[in-house]
């Protein structure tokens, strides 16, 4: 028989069973369950000190990711430390401080929240997002629907705390909040979505101290816009390639090649109002100086950005709380040195 011919065993080798495949069930094509989000440190406070059955709600609101609650906050404060440089007090309320910090927190994670049940079958499809509560099953959409009405619960309490004025004009987001979600699918320009309800504190802030709006408000918040599109562009890279397989749309796949002079015209735009911004205030030095700092930072961002390097990204993208500090910071040193003390 030649050696290419078919091997007949023998009866003192019983010919293996082959194994029957596993049959598919609904669970089987489930993302695994995780300790942890995937682009979260695996070390980060929030697990650490939490129960294990609680996790999976905090990190809906990324409580263990708490990069874009920051974001969120910074603007809120920007917009009230403005607005009191514009009265000529001489620091900023610490209550509307207070009251800002818990309000950003809770409501970046009700947001949060309400974005993964409508993006979770996308977000089971996408690496960095197929561990999330919602994709795993840890967390069933109506769970997370009853969690993100109590933080929104919370997030209501805080609003009711300011004047009138500045109720109804937080109220006028939410609009803007239930459409974002759906932009990624609608256009290239998802980012400018975000940028138009993330940085709605800016408004807000100012309002809350002033008990209204205007030219300085307006700028602030435009910058700010800038900032996110920007900032946004840069996390979008970390999920370019599954976006363009599943058909999502984002500034990153428009810009491609291109990002790096698309996010110095951004930038700069940025850095442009909000020093138009604390001109219109009537702001000091100390606030110009910190806006020299920023945009530094944000050129540090742009030349050492690699958009097809995801860690690299998320850095650049997590260094924005750098921004918001030095901002905010020269912001209070100018209550403070120059307001208090007069003009120097």
């Amino acid at each position: 028989m030649p050696e290419s011919g078919p091997h007949l065993p023998s009866a003192a080798t019983p010919r293996a069973s082959p194994t029957p495949a596993a049959p598919q069930t609904p669970d089987s094509t489930r993302p695994r369950l995780a300790d942890h989000v995937a682009d979260a440190a695996t070390d980060n406070w929030f697990d650490r000190v939490t129960p294990p059955p609680l996790r999976p709600f905090g990190h809906l609101a990324r409580f263990d990711r708490p990069t874009g609650a920051w974001l969120l906050l910074f603007p809120c404060w920007w917009g009230q430390t403005l607005g009191e440089v514009q009265m000529g007090r001489a620091y900023p309320d610490p209550w509307y401080l207070l009251l800002f910090l818990i309000g950003a927190f809770v409501m970046r994670g009700a947001g949060c929240t309400y974005n993964d049940i409508i993006d979770r079958d996308v977000d089971a499809l996408v690496e960095r997002t197929r561990s999330r509560p919602l994709p795993t099953g840890q967390v069933t959409p109506l769970q997370a629907l009853i969690f993100a009405g109590m933080l929104s619960l919370i997030g209501l309490l805080v609003l009711l705390q300011f004047n009138t004025f500045t109720i109804w004009l937080a109220i006028a987001s939410l609009a803007l909040v239930a459409a974002y979600p759906f932009a990624k699918r609608m256009t290239n320009w998802a980012q400018l979505v975000l940028g138009l309800t993330f940085k709605w504190g800016a408004l807000v802030g100012f309002a809350a101290v002033t008990g209204g709006l205007g030219l300085t408000a307006l700028l602030l918040y435009g910058g700010c816009i800038s900032w996110t599109i920007g900032y946004d562009t840069i996390y979008a890279h970390q999920d370019s390639r599954d976006d363009a397989e599943i058909g999502l749309r984002s500034t990153a796949l428009k810009f491609g090649d291109q990002t790096g002079t698309w996010l110095a015209a951004l930038y700069a735009g940025a850095v442009a109002l909000w020093s138009l911004a604390a001109l219109a205030a009537g702001a000091g030095w100390p606030v110009y100086l910190a806006l020299l700092l920023v945009a530094l930072q944000l050129v540090w961002q742009i030349t050492t950005l690699d958009t097809h390097d995801p860690a690299n990204c998320r850095e650049r993208f997590k260094s924005n709380r750098v921004v918001g500090w030095l901002f905010f910071t020269g912001l209070v040193v100018d209550l403070v040195l120059v307001q208090a003390v007069g003009k120097l």
